[in-house]
C-alpha cells in the first residue's frame, strides 16, 4: 500500500486549502473524499470576506477567478432584523461603490464553490486526490496511520493525519473525543427557493432574529439566477429543550410572519428541506493529538453566531499545512509539537469566537437584543464590529483594547 508523510480526509474548503498550500510549499499529500466531486453539501452557502482573504492566500488570482465565474453573486452586506422588526443595514464597506470597489462577500452553492476549490486541486500534481474512497477505519501505528475501507482492505498509510471531514466526523468524535454537547451545537435546516421578493438589490444576505423563535435565526440569502437560500438554526439543547419543531416553525415563520409571508407568498420551494448539525466554537477543543490535525467542522470550529464555518476551515486549512510541513521536516508528530498547530488557530480565530459567544447568547434576552440594534444605528463602533466579524479586517487588534469595549457597549458618535 502507498505511504505518505501526511494524508488528508476530505475534500471541502478544509480539506482542500489544506492540500493546496501543501501543493505550493513543494509537499506531496494523499487526499480522499467519500464522495465524486460536485457533490451537494448542506450550508447557508454564503462566503464572506475571511473567504475571500482566504483565497488570495492560495493562489493570488484565485479570487478574482470567483468573482468572475456564474456560479456566485457579489454580496455587499448584511440586514440584521432584530426582534422588534429593525433592520440594521452593514455594509461589508462603507460606503461602497460596485462599479469600482472590489467584491466584498459572495454567494454561491456548496455545490458550486467547493467543486471550485477541488478544480484548483485536480491541477496539482503534487496532490494525490481520490474520489469515492470511504475511510471507515483507522488505526494507530508506530509509524502513523492505517487507513481502511469498509471491506477491512487498506487504503494507505501516512505519518500526520489531517480530518477534514465535516460536522459528522467519527474520527473527531471516537479518536479525538469531541462529544455533541447540545449547548455547543446547533441545529439546522436549509432549502432553496425561486422567486422569493424582496431581496436586496445589492445581494445584501439576511439574518432575522424574530422573538418568538429565539435563541434560533432565520436567514434568506440570495443566489444566483434569481434563487435564494433559505433556513434556520437554534442551539440543538433549545430544541430539545422546548421541544421545538424545526421544520414546522420554518414553515410557519415563512407563510404567516407579517414581514417575510408577502415575500414568499408566490415563491416556490425547490426541492426537499434537508437538516444539518454545526459543532460551534464556542467552546475551546483540542485541534490535535498524536499524529492528527482536526480541521473546520470536525474541529468543531464553526463561529457560533453567524453560523459561518468556510472561512474558520480555510483557515485551519492554511495552519494545518504550515505546521504538517514543520513536523514533517523536524520528523516530530508528537502531541507536544501538533499543538503548535492549536495555538495558530486559535491565535487567529479565538477572540472572534468569545464574542461571538457573547453576542450568541444576547439570544436569549430580545429585549436587551434589541437595544444592541438600535444603539448600532447610532454607534459606529457597534455597526463596525458586526461588519468586521464577517469581513477579517482589523478585529483582532481592536478586541484587545479595553477602551474598544467601552465605545462597543456605551459609545455613540
Amino acid at each position: 500500500m502507498p505511504h505518505y508523510d501526511i494524508c488528508i480526509l476530505g475534500a471541502g474548503p478544509g480539506g482542500a486549502t489544506a492540500a493546496l498550500h501543501l501543493a505550493n510549499a513543494g509537499q506531496r499529500c494523499l487526499l480522499l473524499d467519500r464522495a465524486a466531486f460536485p457533490r451537494d453539501k448542506t450550508c447557508g452557502d454564503a462566503l464572506s470576506g475571511k473567504v475571500i482573504n482566504e483565497l488570495k492566500r492560495i493562489e493570488p488570482g484565485l479570487h478574482a477567478k470567483l468573482a468572475a465565474s456564474p456560479i456566485q453573486i457579489p454580496s455587499w452586506g448584511i440586514d440584521f432584523i432584530a426582534p422588534n422588526g429593525r433592520k440594521l443595514s452593514i455594509p461589508f464597506k462603507p460606503k461602497f461603490d460596485k462599479t469600482q470597489d472590489a467584491t466584498a462577500g459572495h454567494v454561491a452553492k456548496r455545490i458550486d464553490f467547493d467543486n471550485f476549490l477541488v478544480e484548483e486541486v485536480r491541477q496539482r500534481p503534487e496532490i494525490d486526490f481520490r474520489e469515492n474512497v470511504d475511510v471507515a477505519r483507522t488505526e494507530r501505528t508506530p509509524e502513523g496511520w492505517q487507513l481502511f475501507d469498509k471491506a477491512g482492505q487498506e487504503i494507505a498509510t501516512c505519518r500526520l493525519l489531517l480530518v477534514a471531514n465535516g460536522a459528522q466526523s467519527e474520527f473527531a468524535r471516537k479518536v479525538a473525543g469531541h462529544a455533541l454537547e447540545p449547548d455547543h451545537h446547533c441545529a439546522g435546516l436549509r432549502t432553496y427557493y425561486d422567486g422569493v421578493a424582496g431581496l436586496s438589490p445589492d445581494n445584501f444576505i439576511e439574518l432575522h432574529f424574530i422573538k418568538d423563535f429565539l435563541p434560533g435565526y432565520l436567514w434568506v440569502f440570495p443566489l444566483p439566477n434569481g434563487q435564494a437560500n433559505v433556513g434556520v438554526g437554534m442551539l440543538s439543547k433549545t430544541v430539545a429543550d422546548k421541544k421545538v419543531n424545526l421544520r414546522q416553525r420554518l414553515d410557519e415563520m415563512l407563510t404567516t410572519h407579517p414581514e417575510l409571508a408577502p415575500r414568499f407568498a408566490n415563491a416556490t420551494r425547490l426541492g426537499s428541506v434537508k437538516g444539518f448539525g454545526l459543532p460551534l466554537g464556542s467552546k475551546r477543543r483540542a485541534l490535535s493529538g498524536p499524529g492528527y490535525f482536526l480541521l473546520g467542522d470536525a474541529g468543531s470550529l464553526i463561529d457560533p453566531f453567524s453560523g459561518e464555518g468556510i472561512s474558520h476551515a480555510m483557515v485551519s486549512g492554511r495552519h494545518a499545512a504550515t505546521w504538517a510541513i514543520e513536523a514533517v521536516t523536524k520528523q516530530d508528530f508528537s502531541p507536544e509539537f501538533l499543538k503548535n498547530y492549536d495555538k495558530a488557530v486559535y491565535n487567529r480565530l479565538g477572540q472572534e469566537l468569545r464574542l461571538s459567544r457573547v453576542m450568541q447568547r444576547l439570544l436569549n434576552f430580545p429585549s436587551l437584543f434589541n437595544i444592541v440594534a438600535n444603539r448600532a444605528v447610532n454607534n459606529p463602533t457597534l455597526a463596525a464590529t458586526l461588519s468586521m466579524m464577517f469581513m477579517d479586517l482589523d478585529l483582532r487588534e481592536q478586541l484587545r483594547k479595553p477602551s474598544f469595549y467601552f465605545k462597543l457597549f456605551f459609545g455613540g458618535k
